[in-house]
């Protein structure tokens, strides 16, 4: 027998998330998806058995243990089990404080042979094999096995939708978010995709090789019999990061269709939306706009071409450019570029403009867009992008995964392209890309003239 979820009275403890009818709704979700999981694996289920924590959390006996375990335990050892599990504040709540002794009674109460868990939970289980023999119980078996890194890079959570895959997510929700994961060229590290290849995804495959499907003029099809080499293709680049992403969308879609399929029915989509309701708002009770995902979809990336430049009246470091973006009327954008680039290396050339910034007042012109430029650490060298011939004033420039409408204007407040701005480069070829994706227009890649690795500012 295996203890491998929390307990409904033990999650309710670490901080009041959810309130009962809620946690029971979810518990029952959770009973119907992990067996549509492993029956999609053609794992047998007549062994298996769910049992909640209201089902001995709440007996006499259970109590006075709990007691009995509050008597032996030190405020230190509490905290250090906790410490990757419950969020760690100055003067944290006594729940949050109860939750390591309440996971480590379960065992005892559900008579369990072993716990398992994510690494995340060694402490915990450290703590369990310390103090379940000081109330004179046995020391269970723990597995652990590795945390996958989410696919913003970061940690996995819950509370980030776009930093997870859901075991009921559609075949179009999967390739949206394994388009948007953060997947830099030759990272292997921080690497979501690649963890979740390796314990997940070459262990469904078994004898089968990885493969990459693609097209003759990108490289052809490539398999990967093996983890290691599909790692070290990463590292070296002979794979792209949009080579991986497909490969691995396919993958997931492919773990996922029979869960998907079975979710169908009518009584689990109820369940699924009763466990899951739509957030809402304060007021009246309707659904909260959900806030859109920050990605260079957001940004409006034109072509422009400049038509007419000259120095700025009074300031000795900018130029004032009128520039066709497609409107009726060219816009007049300013650019501290004088300092770098000559005024006839700009004359009628096809830069990129980010078009819907909120206007700038420039030393008494008002801005309204900014050139994109490759810029090397020290701000010393700055260089124009530069748009490939034939391109059109006006067309959009963007890559191939982030193509939602963009907003009217970015809201300054809320730093959206800053944000964006951290993950575009130039890669080791001078393209410019957005989380390893090249920016492009329809007729070709957008290129940093010489500098590799750049900031795109």
């Amino acid at each position: 027998s295996l203890r491998s979820s929390k307990a409904v009275v033990s999650t309710q403890s670490t901080g009041m998330k959810a309130p009962w009818e809620l946690l029971q709704l979810r518990a029952k979700y959770y009973e119907a998806v992990i067996k549509a999981m492993l029956r999609s694996l053609d794992v047998p289920l007549e062994k298996l058995r769910f049992v909640t924590g209201t089902d001995y959390q709440l007996s006499r006996e259970y109590t006075l243990d709990v007691y009995r375990l509050s008597s032996v335990v030190t405020d230190h050892d509490a905290r250090k089990a906790g410490a990757e599990v419950v969020k760690q504040v100055a003067h944290p709540l006594l729940s949050g404080l109860l939750y390591p002794g309440l996971q480590a009674l379960d065992e005892e109460y559900l008579g369990v042979d072993a716990q398992f868990g994510g690494v995340d939970q060694r402490k915990i289980f450290m703590f369990a094999e310390k103090y379940l023999p000081v109330l004179g119980y046995k020391k269970r078996i723990h597995f652990m096995n590795p945390m996958i890194p989410g696919l913003t890079g970061d940690k996995m959570s819950s509370s980030d939708p776009d930093s997870k895959i859901d075991l009921i997510d559609p075949p179009s929700a999967v390739k949206k978010k394994i388009n948007k994961a953060f997947c830099e060229p030759g990272n292997v590290e921080n690497n979501g995709l690649l963890s979740f290849s390796q314990y997940v995804i070459f262990p469904y495959l078994g004898a089968r090789a990885f493969e990459i499907k693609r097209k003759p003029e990108h490289g052809g099809d490539i398999s990967y019999p093996a983890f290691e080499d599909l790692k070290e293709a990463y590292r070296t680049e002979a794979i792209y990061p949009l080579d991986l992403k497909n490969a691995v969308a396919t993958y997931i879609n492919e773990l996922l269709g029979p869960i998907v399929k079975e979710f169908q029915r009518k009584e689990l989509k109820k369940l699924s939306s009763l466990a899951y309701p739509a957030p809402t708002s304060a007021k009246g009770g309707k659904a909260a706009a959900v806030e859109r995902a920050v990605d260079i979809s957001r940004v409006d990336i034109r072509v422009g071409k400049i038509v007419e430049i000259g120095p700025h009246p009074d300031a000795d470091s900018l130029y004032v450019e009128k520039i066709d973006v497609g409107e009726a009327e060219p816009r007049t954008v300013i650019s501290g570029l004088r300092n770098f680039v000559a005024q006839e290396t700009l004359e009628g050339a096809l830069v990129a403009v980010v078009c819907n910034l909120k206007p700038a007042n420039m030393r008494g012109i008002k801005s309204h867009g900014m050139l994109l430029c490759a810029s090397d650490k020290d701000h010393s060298t700055v260089e124009v992008l530069r748009v490939p011939e034939g391109s059109k004033p006006g067309e959009r420039i963007t890559s191939e995964s982030f193509t939602e409408s963009p907003d009217p204007q970015l809201n300054p407040k809320k730093k959206i392209f800053e944000k964006v701005q951290v993950d575009l480069t130039s890669s080791a070829n001078l393209e410019v890309t957005y989380k390893g994706e090249p920016l492009r227009t329809s007729v070709g890649p957008i290129l940093a003239p010489s500098l590799v690795n750049a900031a795109i500012r």
